[in-house]
């Protein structure tokens, strides 16, 4: 073997670990924004349970008697603070939305309620906090399609089996209640 073989050989294989090495990376990269894009849903999930509180304390005081509705709403509240986990959390969501859905149908049955500046910030801030949690999850989801894409294709699958990079769950919906085309009524 002449020295200009063993050089091309070398070269070769070098560029095999450099190549190994960058998928790595990329594979750590995409790890790491799924990590992040979950924490953000986690911040936003927060943020919307402690809006839940002010809600209810504003309501309570019009709807004296709809103490079931005021329940599930707190319940559900706790169980979206307890949650650990994509698919926990995204149970413990489903449970708050259908909840929250109650608790806005009991506030439609109260005039002063809907006219109160309280009630009404509340409801806009959470509005927005919706919309914030919608486009961090698509966010999150759209991270782990192409992470779980890249640790299943050739050739970084060979990588990430190597280092034992693990497929990655979707926060996913289970309601049927958010599958449902929304009714629009302009009575």
């Amino acid at each position: 073997m002449t020295l200009s073989s063993l050089v091309i050989i070398l070269l070769i294989i070098g560029g095999i670990v450099l190549y190994g090495l960058m998928l790595y990376n990329t594979l750590v990269r995409l790890r790491e924004q799924i990590k992040e894009a979950f924490s953000q849903i986690d911040v936003q999930l927060k943020r919307r349970a402690e809006l839940i509180p002010n809600l209810v304390e504003t309501v309570k005081g019009y709807a004296k008697h709809e103490k079931d509705v005021l329940e599930n709403v707190t319940k559900a509240r706790t169980a979206l603070m307890d949650a650990k986990g994509a698919h926990d959390k995204a149970i413990a969501d489903d449970f708050l939305t259908q909840a929250l859905g109650k608790l806005f149908a009991v506030a439609e049955a109260y005039p002063q309620l809907r006219a109160n500046e309280n009630f009404l910030q509340l409801q806009r801030e959470l509005g927005d906090t919706e919309d914030k949690v919608a486009y961090a999850r698509q966010y999150y989801n759209t991270t782990v399609m192409e992470y779980n894409v890249k640790i299943k294709t050739i050739p970084s699958v060979f990588v990430a089996n190597m280092f034992g990079f693990k497929e990655e769950e979707f926060f996913k919906t289970d309601s049927e209640e958010e599958r449902k085309a929304p009714k629009v009524s302009f009575k």
